[in-house]
């Protein structure tokens, strides 16, 4: 059996089987979670800036974190500004092609700076060491439960008037499921977060080494795309539903979280090597945050000409990262 899974079909199995894992396992972990925060009586509007918020974030945590600690460093590293890339220029792009997407100004005047520094900060920090470490792990996590808090104090502020409204249509979404179930559904979503997170990793250092990829392609591309199904369904879900604010909302926040969250909870746990193509990535990454901004700055709106733009962009960041590595032996 562990045969098989060595050779390329077996690794593509696996691989398959590694993103079911992970983005069924994130479904059933938030579903539980949220169930159990409900039954707690936290405050709705927490739970879904929280735990669902988070929950789409998953599948890179436990990617990245998995790649982390197996030494693969530029997997991990890899995955991250991948997914940040896919979810802004295909995730947003495929959305702005179904219904014009509004842009709020709270989304403007403060996420998309925020995300365009957070990626800054990463890049610096991997220069200057060759390396995100420990110290720079802690710091991306404090950064990331100050971002957190704020991001709930400002929510409270400016719902306040429409607390109620809001409060029922998150609770509405929650499943009241038995004590007996959360429990299953929250372990049961957390050991197939962390089976499919190994697969993953697995496969694609298979991969790597059959096809003579790099680690730091195989995450830019399919980890990448395979950990940001998630955002990708429920973005585009949100989009088809008019529910406009929540399809950006949704892509910027995860960018967010990516960086904060998943590159601090890895580098926390073992140091990731920071090589000069990752500050290249992360500079295109940047590049191409400031477009979408300016485009959402100028007109307030993704429509399907800038929809059109921003998947036409990302091909030609695709065919370059193929090209740079060589292509595929």
């Amino acid at each position: 059996m562990i045969t098989f899974f060595s050779t390329v079909p077996g690794a593509l199995i696996l691989l398959i089987i590694g993103f079911v894992f992970l983005i069924k396992g994130a479904d059933f972990f938030v579903e539980g979670a949220s169930a159990v925060a409900k039954k707690l009586h936290v405050p709705a509007l927490v739970i879904g800036m929280t735990i669902v918020a988070m929950g789409t974030s998953l599948p890179e945590l436990s990617v990245s974190v998995t790649a982390s600690m197996a030494g693969s460093n530029q997997l991990a590293i890899g995955n991250v500004v991948g997914s940040n890339i896919f979810n802004l220029m295909v995730v947003l792009g495929s959305c702005a092609l179904f219904s014009v997407l509004e842009v709020a100004d709270d989304t403007i005047k403060k996420d998309f700076p925020f995300s365009v520094i957070c990626a800054i900060a990463l890049m610096v920090m991997g220069i200057i060491g060759y390396e995100v470490g420990h110290i720079d792990g802690a710091l991306l996590l404090v950064a990331f439960i100050i971002f957190l808090i704020s991001m709930l104090n400002a929510a409270k502020k400016s719902r306040k008037a429409a607390a109620h409204e809001a409060e029922v249509e998150v609770e509405e979404e929650i499943v009241d499921l038995p004590t007996w179930l959360c429990i299953v559904y929250i372990i049961g979503g957390a050991v197939a977060i962390k089976f499919g997170g190994d697969w993953v990793v697995d496969s694609c250092t298979t991969l790597a080494l059959k096809f003579g990829m790099s680690e730091t392609l195989v995450g830019l591309t399919i980890v990448a795309l395979g950990t940001s199904l998630p955002e990708l369904v429920t973005s585009v879900v949100a989009a088809k539903k008019n529910e406009l604010d929540m399809a950006i909302g949704n892509v910027v926040g995860s960018n967010i979280f990516n960086i904060l969250l998943i590159l601090g909870t890895a580098a926390a746990i073992s140091p990731v090597t920071f090589m000069a193509v990752n500050a290249i990535d992360i500079m295109i990454l940047v590049g191409f945050s400031v477009v979408v901004w300016m485009m959402c700055f100028f007109k307030k709106n993704l429509g399907k000409i800038q929809g059109i733009m921003m998947l036409a962009l990302y091909v030609g960041y695709l065919a370059y990262i193929i090209i740079r590595d060589g292509g595929i032996a």
